[in-house]
């Protein structure tokens, strides 16, 4: 059966591996991914959510399945040191986008040259994944009225587990993400004379420490919260007190209601510790990204668990539990009113894992290496690629169904 060969699958991985494009701006990636497409014989259609693809291949009336890839790439200087290094300066593949656009098209091949199904395959290449906004700009374009409803989501991310396992978690795996920008509002002046100013270094940094108390003081032992102040910006001169102060947070959670709480607390603390320090002006708190917690269908999970198995077998696929990172492939398929299954495709150097017999030993190794969006994260192309092929083929035809004419038609 025709597939796509091992050295073409790399060939195309290290071309877009040295070629990558930051969020909403993959405009060579599209272009690779439609031409590969075309020549299967999909249905393409470009410019969804902006730079997003989407392809069509159907084989008269069946289950309708969707699989779903991200393209963007990240403002991080590669530090890999491998032949396929990044060109092009400032930007990197670091979250191993390159892999799920790979291994799509590795599927699509495959999808295409087989007999044995029935039903509609539609293949989604998401944009601006980093900025959990492409699948709302794809929602947005109105591919959900113009594409055949699916009966699933079916989504993978590559993973520093071990290259031949695969992780999957039920319910809540991945984490709802808030980006806020906070700008603070003082009084400038002379850094020697403070008592004419108000100033907003100093009531920033009041709210960071009280912003530290929510997750501490405010959210239960039995729930989960993370809440992390990644930026501070505020002056440009030893002597001068600024007029503003900027934070930047970012808050994970599972639970919606641990959510909107904790949203709450933030901005009453922001508001709280402006006010005591007497600005006559009040902070503003802007929502700059924001994507739900992704949930695994379980009744879905159940059907697809198995295609998962009969790739690694059924000992390599490991429950890594809830994580703290965060995707909005759950936009699409909350959009589409479709269950969700999203799963880990490891890409880590096996000789690093001596154990794995035990996902707590698994897991523990993990920790030491380089993760998704390190400077040195590069996941491993054999059999890491082929797996991700196979994954993908295997979960989508046990949705779909069994064609025993052998017809092939789009």
């Amino acid at each position: 059966m025709p597939t796509m060969p091992q050295t073409r699958l790399i060939e195309l991985y290290e071309d877009l591996h040295r070629n990558p494009e930051l969020s909403f701006n993959e405009h060579l990636t599209a272009g690779v991914v439609s031409a590969v497409l075309r020549d299967l014989g999909f249905v393409v259609e470009e410019g969804q959510g902006g730079t997003g693809v989407v392809g069509i291949l159907g084989r008269g009336t069946g289950p309708v399945v969707w699989l779903r890839a991200d393209m963007d790439a990240l403002p991080v200087v590669e530090a890999t040191g491998v032949t396929y290094t990044s060109e092009v300066d400032g930007v990197a593949h670091a979250c191993g986008h390159d892999v799920h656009v790979a291994c799509l098209l590795g599927a699509a091949t495959e999808l295409a040259y087989r007999k044995d199904w029935g039903g509609t395959v539609v293949l989604i290449f998401q944009p601006a994944e980093e900025l959990v906004k492409g699948a709302q700009a794809m929602v947005d374009s109105g591919i959900i009225s113009r594409l055949p409803n699916p009966q699933v989501v079916l989504a993978q991310h590559v993973a520093p587990l071990p290259a031949g396992v695969l992780g999957y978690t039920p319910g809540p795996m991945w984490a709802a993400t808030d980006s806020l920008t906070i700008t603070i509002f003082g009084s400038g002046g002379h850094g020697s004379r403070p008592e004419t100013t108000i100033d907003p270094v100093v009531i920033a940094a009041a709210t960071i420490l009280r912003l530290q108390t929510i997750v501490s003081r405010e959210v239960a032992t039995t729930e989960t919260a993370v809440l992390t102040v990644g930026a501070v910006n505020a002056g440009s001169k030893h002597n001068i007190i600024p007029e503003t102060a900027t934070l930047l947070v970012n808050i994970r959670t599972y639970d919606p209601d641990v959510r909107k709480r904790v949203l709450a607390s933030v901005n009453r603390i922001v508001f709280a510790e402006s006010q005591a320090a007497g600005a006559s002006r009040a902070p503003e708190v802007q929502l700059v990204e924001s994507s739900p917690t992704l949930v695994n269908d379980l009744d879905a999970g159940r059907q697809t668990l198995p295609a998962l198995h009969s790739v690694v077998g059924a000992a390599n696929v490991i429950d890594p539990g809830p994580l703290p990172s965060s995707e909005d492939v759950q936009v699409l398929s909350a959009a589409a009113g479709a269950p969700l299954v999203f799963w880990l495709l490891g890409g880590a150097a096996p000789e690093h894992f001596s154990d794995l017999s035990s996902v707590k030993s698994v897991m523990e190794i993990v920790r030491t290496l380089p993760s998704n969006h390190s400077p040195q994260y590069c996941p491993v192309e054999i059999p890491t690629l082929a797996i991700g092929v196979d994954a993908l083929v295997a979960a989508a035809l046990i949705w779909l169904d069994p064609n025993t004419e052998g017809d092939h038609y789009v």
